[in-house]
């Protein structure tokens, strides 16, 4: 199940597997049944979440499709509406979860990425206390499937990072050093994808799946820095108002030597210059590693700034949001009616 402290690659991870192609059940009137139907307001909304999930086939329960949807309700209002649908034939139910089509290979897929991601956690949770005693280093949120409960064989375990203004290019150089060279270059259990620092902490792009993504980060490191960067991002909550914020309470917090040592070294002329070379030097790599990129979508996936650097070369937002649309159109088509 998802974490109760309900925002995401929100981030993604750059190895999520391809999404999948239009469902042949959607397009069955033996599935959504006959044109023209009349929806109430709150059951459009409904089946745009279920929809959006169904591209990750993802199941949700009841309590879950609230969290998620686009509207204020309450849960008994929620419940009410999904059954209105499921008698309709508009939805599939199975086991307590409800989805668009397939259900019961979903929810069976859901619950062995469940039991995946709950063996994981733990590591998860000492991984991110690890990263947090990097120099720099201020806060540190699980994200990417894990942090929504599931994770997939081959998954691998996403952290976004806060760190301290004016370095994070020297933060994100030594953790993607140490993967390197002490992990051989292994994301399974440490996929930096995603920094920002605690002078820029409002999140650029706002759009449905990024507020998915950030509901749904899970603190581990810095709590304080957490808080302050739920604070800066409540344009999430617009978008999904029923989804509560995170809770860093338990967040691991602290400084060890060898980072007070570091920023005490650095913390001058030199250590600005090396900052910056250090952001160039990556961008050139970036940009010759992925020329085919122009400027819009490299600055959309691989978004390289003093305060922000993004490492999601396979541009898993774009392809998610271009992936709903197409099904909701045709969803839309198969109603005869708008979800918009």
């Amino acid at each position: 199940m998802y974490p109760q402290a309900t925002f995401p690659p929100l981030n993604a991870s750059d190895d999520v597997a391809d999404l999948p192609g239009p469902d042949p059940c959607m397009a069955n009137p033996a599935t959504l049944t006959a044109p023209t139907r009349i929806l109430t307001d709150a059951q459009r909304e409904l089946l745009r979440t279920l929809l959006y999930f169904d591209l990750f086939r993802h199941p949700l329960r009841a309590d879950e499709v609230r969290r998620f949807l686009g509207i204020p309700a309450r849960t008994a209002h929620v419940e009410r509406e999904l059954a209105a649908l499921r008698d309709q034939g508009a939805v599939e139910h199975a086991d307590g979860f409800f989805g668009l089509a397939d259900v019961d290979a979903a929810v069976e897929k859901r619950r062995d990425e469940n039991a995946r991601a709950a063996a994981r956690m733990a590591r998860a949770r000492r991984m991110s206390r690890f990263i947090g005693r990097f120099p720099y280093v201020r806060g540190v949120m699980l994200s990417g499937s894990l942090s929504k409960g599931c994770l997939a064989a081959d998954g691998d375990i996403d952290y976004f990072v806060v760190t301290a203004p004016g370095r994070l290019w020297i933060a994100r150089s030594l953790l993607i050093a140490f993967k390197k060279v002490f992990l051989l270059n292994s994301r399974r259990d440490f996929c930096v994808n995603y920094f920002v620092d605690t002078e820029h902490l409002a999140i650029e792009d706002r759009n449905l799946f990024t507020a998915t993504e950030l509901l749904t980060l899970v603190p581990t490191f810095g709590p304080q820095v957490c808080a302050d960067f739920f604070a800066a991002n409540t344009w999430a909550g617009d978008l999904l108002p029923n989804a509560t914020v995170p809770d860093p309470a338990q967040a691991a917090d602290g400084h060890g030597l060898f980072k007070r040592a570091v920023e005490r070294l650095l913390r001058n002329g030199f250590g600005d210059e090396l900052d910056e070379w250090l952001m160039h030097r990556t961008v050139q790599h970036w940009r010759a590693r992925f020329p085919e990129m122009d400027r819009a979508r490299f600055d959309r996936a691989m978004r390289s700034r003093r305060y922000v650097s993004k490492h999601h070369p396979r541009d898993y937002q774009r392809r998610v949001l271009e992936a709903f649309e197409q099904r909701l159109a045709l969803l839309e088509r198969e109603l005869g009616t708008s979800l918009r």
